[in-house]
């Protein structure tokens, strides 16, 4: 128990007992600042004013005062926080004269974020198109971290947008779909931990990938690698997550869909990405997911489950209350969450022995604060009301009787008798000296309310009400005034009219001269706001008169509407039932039977047909293809306004729908149904060919075939590919082969005994599991020229291209020159990059390209009419790329005529191309050209020249891959006898050098 009492004695109508306008939260503070303070947070409204206690866990009392606690009004102040002595939870009591309440607890964390291993990393070797990863290993930590990778160098951050990459928020693993060569380097885990005053960050060793190329790495079916758990637990409100990445050659493509219902639009582009987001939780979210990752060789799915949990929320609290002594209080209490709340009760911030909402025979002591608390695995909340228990004698001042009573004549009237009492007191009535009782007309209740029925001129008069109890008696007195009732003279006329038309309700009424009188309507019991200038109501209002003009009447304007006619002491009402007249009300109960493979079975229930016979219905339908609703085709082809099913046809199999209807009469078409649940209609066998069938070109003895892919409202099933059938033109027999997939676009068939450019017959048909279609025409393709074409890689980024001349023909016009088509291995060729030359030279450069990739590249001549076919195609890898570092350590020593240069050998790593040497750019600052020399050594002698002159000089090292980034320096016969500048190999450093030249100042800022 707490060591706090609370005295009782709360003055009624003037102290109030404490309520929280503040409460402490939970804080996660840095290990290791042991200079800042830790606020927790404290306030409470209440008169008197609150004092503050704090306690922990066990209801420890804090020591205020003592050692680093301390107290700001209400707020807990700790000074130089330590893990092993402050970590806990504290909660905060408010205490005045009228009771305690305890704050929700606030548990104080310590975060922390250790360094990694020191430990050299395994360095890893795959090969090109294989999928892998890289383990973050990371650190001891809290609370949670987030993940990045960077590769070689600060900040070159693996891009979130690339889809060959993924950064697993669970583990803060690497992994990569499909490694390409020029990924080989150094990556390092970057993590980061983010605490309510500070974040905090630190990376690992490098781990080292090295990509061994392969000229003939396979395609692959997607293998998903990041899987989600089976049951995934999250709260409602809170954002909910999965992973699922997968690898594979081409690099997969991942989409994601609920199970058991529609994905959530909250999911947003998260659909098709490796991370299902869900924000805002709610249990309408609850339900297996399932994602898909899908390439051109096959496809893998995986599911888990999301149950949704709630903390504690509440339904229904109590309220302050103030009860007599001796009666009973009964308090509700009501909390939903999942798992589902249990339920306590404090009083004065203390345990109530008897747990429950229900007190009986109060008594003065079980005033105070109570307070219910809600708690389940996920949360605790608090609810506060405050109890008083009066003993008082009879008292009118606050609710006397009223003075003035008015009545209408022939009417009932009734008068209150509330009195303050303490236990509740007696009471009767009198008129005069007679006493009331019970009789036809006049009723006297036990709680105190006098009735007068059928009233007259006879019963005006003064009533006096009497209340006693053991403690003393009082007495009240009120005069009844009896008036001319209230009375409707013309009352509204019911109505028949079409919707858009305009109708006025009569209403006119008289009553007793000497009050105001006013005029209401309803519209089926609902009050009607006539005060708007807007809207379709209009009041016409004048003496005695209250008319409701309805303009542009619409169906929900229908309905029985009511007029009263009051005054303060009596109303009269009359009502009338206006008939609006429209299109048919949306038709319900929409079911979709019998699916078939392009035709289904609709049936629903009529709507409410607005008073209008409904003449016929129209069915609209939608596709998952499109977002438009569109008339559908029905047997029978038009819908009688008495039917309730029709047949849909015309529909594509294996597609997905959702239909609507619409009735409609002679006064228009009404709103659609809700739409039917999404069905899929069966699988049939495809019924058209692919377009697009052509082909050619390619390598020697290769005949390639290409089509255009068949869009997805014609695959009619799934396990869908293509038959292609060849033969050779003047030859009976048809060489056939299956292409899985419906992605796939070519073919190519080799044989080396293919003569170059022979005519080949094609046609191509679809299947799927349901059986094959039609086979499309017969096209012409040839397969590969004769043609000669040598590539050759000079650098990282260019590489030489030269070939055969093609023969002018004079028929066909004149040659202006070569296209050059080049794209990266496993790209399509419709996607290649292409250049032209100018002439007829048979040679060109090709730059801008991607180190150590390899390219496929082609030739095609072309002239006015365009361009020809291309040539048989080659292959070349570019080569490794150059360090991109700049040399380091760079220093000079003058002499009368010369300065010699020297600087530290760059060393390449394994995935850059050899240092061969350096080049050396400088000039003289009277001089306007460059001059160049280029050095195998790692120093060099320059003539200085005379006088206050400088040299400016660029030192790059150059290798098979080109040439690296250039070291700047301006070098001055009076600046030094030695000068070093140095570049710190850290990801952080930025050197900033200034030196001063001719009156000039001139700042160098090197990034390492």
């Amino acid at each position: 128990a707490f060591p706090f009492k609370t005295q009782n004695v709360c003055v009624s109508g003037h102290d109030s007992g404490p309520v929280f306008e503040e409460q402490p939260n939970s804080l996660i503070y840095p290990e290791g600042l042991t200079e800042g303070k830790v606020t927790l947070n404290c306030q409470a409204r209440a008169s008197p004013a609150a004092s503050y206690r704090w306690v922990r866990v066990l209801q420890v009392e804090v020591q205020l005062g003592v050692d680093r606690y301390s107290l700001v009004a209400g707020t807990l102040v700790i000074s130089s926080p330590e893990p092993t002595r402050d970590t806990g939870s504290y909660q905060c009591l408010a205490i005045n004269r009228c009771g305690t309440i305890i704050s929700r607890a606030a548990n104080l964390k310590f975060g922390y974020l250790h360094d990694f291993s020191p430990d050299t990393r395994t360095p890893q070797t795959v090969y090109e198109g294989l999928g892998t990863f890289l383990t973050c290993q990371p650190p001891l930590h809290y609370p949670a971290l987030s993940y990045r990778w960077l590769i070689n160098e600060f900040p070159n951050f693996i891009r979130k947008d690339d889809g060959r990459w993924f950064v697993s928020q669970v583990t803060g693993n690497l992994h990569v779909a499909k490694v390409e060569p020029n990924d080989t380097g150094n990556y390092f885990c970057f993590t980061t931990i983010h605490m309510d005053i500070s974040t905090k960050s630190t990376f690992s060793k490098a781990n080292q990938l090295t990509v061994l190329p392969d000229a003939n790495s396979r395609l692959s079916a997607p293998s998903i690698k990041v899987r989600f758990p089976a049951e995934t637990y999250a709260l409602a409100g809170h954002t909910a997550t999965l992973e699922c990445f997968a690898y594979g050659n081409p690099v997969p493509k991942l989409r994601w869909r609920k199970v058991d219902g529609l994905m959530p639009s909250k999911a947003g582009p998260s659909v098709d990405s490796p991370t299902l987001s869900l924000p805002e939780l709610s249990f309408d979210d609850e339900g297996s997911y399932e994602c898909e990752a899908y390439n051109s060789e096959g496809r893998e799915k995986h599911q888990g489950r999301i149950s949704v949990q709630a903390q504690p929320e509440w339904l229904q609290v109590m309220s302050d209350s103030e009860v007599e002594i001796s009666s009973e209080l009964h308090w509700n209490c009501l909390a939903a969450g999942k798992p589902r709340p249990s339920v306590r009760w404090l009083r004065n911030g203390q345990p109530l022995i008897t747990q429950g909402d229900g007190k009986n025979n109060l008594a003065l002591e079980d005033s105070g604060m109570y307070q219910c608390v809600a708690e389940n695995k996920h949360g605790t909340i608090y609810s506060s009301a405050e109890l008083r228990v009066q003993v008082q004698a009879p008292d009118f001042r606050l609710n006397p009787v009223r003075r003035l009573i008015p009545a209408a004549r022939g009417g009932q009237v009734m008068i209150e008798c509330r009195p303050r009492a303490a236990p509740k007191p007696s009471l009767f009535w009198s008129r005069g000296t007679e006493l009331l009782t019970n009789s036809s007309r006049v009723t006297v209740s036990p709680d105190g309310l006098l009735w007068i029925h059928n009233i007259s001129r006879a019963d005006e008069g003064k009533y006096t009400c009497f209340a006693e109890n053991y403690l003393g008696k009082a007495n009240s007195t009120g005069h009844l005034s009896v008036r001319d009732a209230t009375k409707i003279m013309l009352a509204p006329s019911n109505a028949d009219i079409n919707r858009g038309e305009n109708v006025t309700l009569q209403c006119h009424a008289s009553h007793d001269p000497t009050m105001d009188l006013t005029f209401t309507w309803a519209l089926n019991g609902v009050l009607l706001d006539l005060d708007r200038n807007t809207g379709p109501y209009q009041r016409v209002e004048k003496e005695n008169i209250g008319d409701l003009l309805i303009a542009n009447a619409q169906l929900s304007q229908a309905g029985v509407y009511t007029c009263t006619a009051q005054t303060v002491v009596d109303s009269s009402s009359a009502l009338a039932k206006l008939v609006v007249r429209g299109p048919p009300g949306p038709p319900g109960g929409l079911l979709v039977k019998n699916v078939a493979e392009t035709s289904v079975q609709l049936r629903w229930s009529r709507g409410y047909d607005n008073h209008s016979p409904i003449g016929k219905y129209v069915i609209m339908g939608r596709s998952s293809l499109s977002k438009e609703w569109k008339s559908m085709r029905t047997d029978p082809l038009n819908i009688e306004g008495n039917a309730e099913s029709a047949r849909v046809t015309g529909l594509m199999p294996w597609m997905d729908y959702e239909f609507q209807v619409i009735a409609s009469n002679i006064l228009g078409s009404g709103e659609p149904s809700i739409p039917s649940h999404i069905i899929r209609t069966q699988q049939a066998a495809p019924t058209v060919a692919p377009s697009g069938l052509g082909g050619g070109g390619g390598d020697r003895h290769e005949l390639i075939v290409t089509w255009t892919p068949m869009a997805r409202e014609y695959q009619n099933g799934d396990s869908f590919g293509y038959v292609l059938a060849f033969r050779k033109t003047d030859t009976s027999a048809w060489t056939e082969v299956r292409v899985p997939h419906v992605d796939s676009s070519r073919y190519v068939y080799y044989n080396a005994t293919l003569a170059p450019y022979s005519p080949f017959e094609v046609k191509i048909k679809a299947y799927n599991r349901r059986g094959e279609g039609p086979f499309s025409q017969i096209a012409v393709v040839h397969s590969a020229e004769e043609g000669d074409i040598n590539t050759t890689a000079l650098s990282a980024f260019e590489v030489q291209v030269s070939w055969d001349p093609v023969q002018q023909l004079s028929t066909n016009g004149i040659l202006r020159g070569y296209e050059i088509r080049y794209w990266r291995q496993h790209e399509r060729e419709a996607a290649a990059d292409r250049v032209r030359t100018a002439g007829l030279e048979p040679t060109a450069r090709v730059s801008g390209l991607r180190p150590s990739t390899r390219y496929h590249v082609a030739v095609a001549a072309y002239n006015s009419a365009g361009t020809g076919p291309p040539s048989p195609r080659t292959t070349v890898t570019t080569r490794k790329p150059p360090p991109n570092r700049p040399p380091a350590n760079v220093s000079w020593k003058t002499s009368d005529s010369s300065v010699t240069v020297r600087w530290d050998h760059v060393t390449a790593m394994h995935n850059e191309s050899a240092v061969l040497g350096y080049k050396v750019l400088y000039k003289h600052d009277d001089e306007s050209a460059l001059k160049f020399l280029d050095k195998s050594k790692t120093s060099v002698i320059l003539p200085l020249p005379k006088d206050n002159g400088y040299i400016m000089l660029e030192i790059r090292s150059w290798g098979e891959g080109g040439d690296g980034p250039a070291h700047e320096l301006i070098v001055s016969r009076d600046s030094g006898e030695e000068n070093i500048y140095t570049v710190f190999p850290s990801f952080w450093t930025a050197l900033l050098r200034l030196n001063i030249i001719v009156g000039q100042c001139e700042f160098y800022i090197v990034e390492a």
